[in-house]
């Protein structure tokens, strides 16, 4: 099995942030650094070359693959912020149609700038997910 190549590591979290050279997106990105840390209670990791997450979990799919991955998280990439919705979206589309304005992928959630979704909204749906993810895949 191919093994991933997105892991934990000691990288520093302020240096990779301070690197963003996009001013308003730094700053968002710091404004996200403190929000997930008070919602996970965790402390912020470097995953991989670009993504920040908080927390974490271990999967094992029925194919056999199996990992850890983090419960939540955030990278600044070229066109928008990818903020890391584990759980999908699928379940909350309440919050999502009072979010405001993005698009998504998978388990990203894309925005070009925190000031278009509403903060409130963005909270709940990080705190329900992290939840969701705690349930399907608890600690042992």
């Amino acid at each position: 099995m191919a093994k991933l190549k997105t892991t934990p590591n000691s990288e520093d979290v302020q240096r990779f942030l301070d690197s963003v050279d996009d001013k308003s997106k730094r700053d968002d990105c710091y404004f996200l650094l403190e929000k997930m840390k008070a919602l996970t209670g965790k402390e912020p990791r470097m995953w991989g070359n670009s993504i920040v997450g908080f927390g974490s979990y271990h999967y094992v799919y029925d194919s056999g693959r199996e990992g850890d991955w983090f419960l939540t998280g955030f990278s600044p990439r070229k066109q928008n912020l990818s903020i890391y919705v584990m759980a999908g979206f699928e379940r909350y589309d309440d919050l999502m149609s009072k979010l405001g304005k993005y698009k998504t992928g998978k388990s990203c959630l894309y925005v070009k700038h925190l000031s278009e979704v509403d903060d409130k909204i963005l909270d709940e749906l990080i705190v329900a997910s992290i939840a969701h993810m705690k349930n399907k895949y608890p600690a042992e």
